[in-house]
């Protein structure tokens, strides 16, 4: 069993994730992987879909697949609130929720590999990276002002780069959710490719800049 943590947003593997806590429950969350309750201070990040709240709708309310968030960093703040540092870590699928076993939900999940690259495709990967690292650099050149998006580092792996090129990115949940259950290398780095420049051109036409994406933490509550 995972803990689960829903939020309006989707995690990507790779991708840093920082949150404000101060709801009870993930608060002893947090305790939980802090103490070593939780092992491998792991817990699930799923997307809640649109007008549904988990407490009320339970599995309905949340998107099949979802990725494990790695805790990397805590700060305990002086009213018992926390601000803590995630990291992507593993997609998985969600079979079953339990509601009442903690304080938080908990789920049943499987984990959900990459499909293995056919032999020969190579190259078409390397292909495929550079046109998704360029798309990437289009779309941040024109949505971010220089200093506040950088490049992917040279030697991330290609089945990791589209999550992190889409994480450094404003793209809509559905979009984000469809790519992070696309579990083949190939096909997810046309997707990323074809996604980014479809955003691209709707900033040009709109002659808009989202805010930087480095303003931006998630504060999570759900009544």
């Amino acid at each position: 069993m995972l803990p689960l943590f829903p939020l309006g947003t989707v995690l990507m593997p790779g991708a840093s994730l920082p949150l404000h806590i101060f709801e009870p429950r993930y608060r002893q969350l947090t305790v939980d992987l802090v103490t070593g309750a939780v092992p491998d201070k792991e817990f699930g990040v799923v997307a809640v879909r649109e007008g549904f709240a988990p407490d009320d709708d339970g599995m309905a309310a949340l998107h099949p697949v979802g990725c494990t968030a790695r805790l990397d960093d805590v700060v305990r703040l002086p009213d018992g609130r926390f601000d803590v540092v995630t990291r992507g870590a593993r997609r998985f699928r969600l079979l079953d929720v339990d509601a009442d076993a903690k304080p938080y939900l908990m789920g049943s999940v499987e984990f959900l590999p990459d499909t293995a690259v056919i032999d020969g495709a190579a190259e078409l990967t390397q292909l495929l990276s550079a046109a998704a690292r360029a798309a990437h650099r289009r779309y941040c050149t024109t949505a971010w002002k220089a200093g506040e998006w950088t490049e992917p580092d040279a030697d991330l792996e290609p089945a990791t780069l589209p999550h992190v090129l889409a994480a450094d990115c404003l793209l809509p949940i559905a979009d984000r959710q469809l790519l992070l259950e696309q579990t083949s290398p190939v096909e997810r780095l046309r997707m990323v490719r074809v996604l980014l420049a479809r955003e691209t051109g709707l900033l040009g036409r709109l002659r808009a800049v989202p805010a930087p994406i480095s303003t931006f933490a998630v504060e999570h509550s759900f009544n």
